[in-house]
């Protein structure tokens, strides 16, 4: 398919750092109101249980949206539908940074997340197309990177300055943030066309894609494991007397999860799908040691790492999977990347929190090795679509729209 490609043999780093900026902000956004609750709470005169629904609508609005603007958008020129991302994240911050009321300001949260589910779903294919088949997955690490970074170090930053200045200002400076990102995308980053209409494909075509079911279902069983524990992360490490310090157990897992993207950039191109066996297999491993040693601080601390190491590609893996197998569908596939996401780590909540309620963190150990056990059986399965075997082929099209 002829295209404007203009792909190189050297990563354009300053344009896939502006994308991983605009993951940064993503996760920032989403993220910002679960540190300061009590201050929001006051500022709309709603309870904490209130104020927390903004970190829901924002995930709702990802969800719903995801597919069907991804689907709108596919005819636009590339730059435009980022650009369009960004401006939202704009638009709907300063709203929130200004509202005095609860319902607007939910509605601008929703809205914000829609802006979030398109720009995931453009981010990787974007990175993929600005360089050569050889170098897509290495490209994909860097522009990930913002992912980690925001959950280590951007959520408690945040959560400090807005402790410092204000929940308000806090919000208002995410917006700043944007508007010399939108500068940084328009003079950095290239610009491509969209598809023609003989060109899309329709989302029922890229389902039934040889090996994008696979990797979906991989996504799913990994994402539910991870978000489950991640998401009850204080109560796990409180059975070994870590209370008082999840924010150090959350920042090793950063930490980890940084040198785990790098890792995986010198792996993704020529060992995808081994790469995502290990992964799995090492979660699954640790979640071993956490059944039977999650009384021990140093298990509990070592285990964390290693935990981290092993999740930090976990985006590059399964995007690249994904895109691979999609081919031109790739990014009506990746939308539904987002959407099965988001769900499972709605779904990690729900029933991490009815375990814990029902049973207890002790057997969070157990459900996990049993679902990261069946996503390795779908890996090991899927050898010829979805995680096939040996290097990924250098022939393979460019197909980020």
């Amino acid at each position: 398919m002829a295209q404007e490609q203009n792909t190189t043999e050297r990563l354009p780093m300053g344009a896939l750092l502006a994308l991983a900026m605009t993951g940064f902000i993503c996760i920032v956004t989403e993220t910002l109101p679960a540190g300061l609750l009590p201050q929001i709470s006051s500022g709309l005169e709603v309870s904490s249980a209130w104020a927390g629904q903004m970190v829901t609508v924002y995930a709702l609005g990802s969800l719903l949206a995801a597919i069907p603007l991804t689907i709108a958008t596919q005819g636009w020129r590339r730059r435009n539908v980022l650009l369009l991302t960004i401006v939202g994240f704009l638009l709907f911050n300063s709203i929130t940074a200004w509202s005095s009321d609860y319902v607007v300001t939910l509605i601008a949260r929703f809205f914000a997340g829609a802006s979030a589910g398109l720009a995931w779903s453009l981010l990787a294919g974007y990175a993929r197309r600005m360089v050569s088949p050889n170098l897509q997955g290495r490209a994909m690490a860097v522009a990930m990177v913002g992912t980690p970074i925001a959950l280590s170090l951007g959520v408690p930053l945040g959560t400090w300055l807005g402790a410092l200045v204000g929940w308000r200002t806090a919000f208002g400076l995410m917006s700043i943030l944007t508007l010399v990102l939108i500068v940084w995308v328009v003079v950095k980053v290239p610009d491509y066309p969209g598809q023609t209409a003989s060109e899309r494909i329709g989302l029922r075509q890229v389902l039934a894609t040889p090996g994008v079911r696979p990797v979906l279902a991989v996504v799913l069983t990994w994402m539910l494991a991870h978000n489950m524990l991640y998401t009850y992360i204080a109560p796990f490490v409180a059975s070994a007397g870590l209370g008082n310090e999840v924010d150090r157990v959350l920042l090793v897992f950063g930490l980890a999860a940084l040198a785990g993207i790098w890792m995986t950039g010198r792996l993704v191109d020529r060992h995808l799908r081994n790469a995502v066996l290990a992964s799995l297999a090492t979660f699954a491993a640790i979640s071993l040691l956490f059944g039977f040693f999650s009384q021990s601080v140093a298990v509990v601390y070592a285990g964390i790492f290693v935990w981290g190491l092993s999740f930090g590609g976990a985006a590059t893996l399964l995007q690249t999977a994904l895109a691979d197998a999609a081919g031109e569908g790739a990014d009506v596939a990746l939308s539904m990347n987002v959407v099965v996401w988001n769900s499972a780590i709605a779904a990690g909540a729900l029933t991490g929190g009815v375990l814990l309620d029902q049973v207890g963190v002790g057997v969070f150990p157990w459900v996990l090795l049993a679902l990261l056990l069946a996503g390795l059986w779908i890996v090991f399965s899927a050898r010829t679509h979805g995680f096939p075997k040996g290097q990924r082929q250098s022939g393979a099209a460019v197909v980020g729209h």
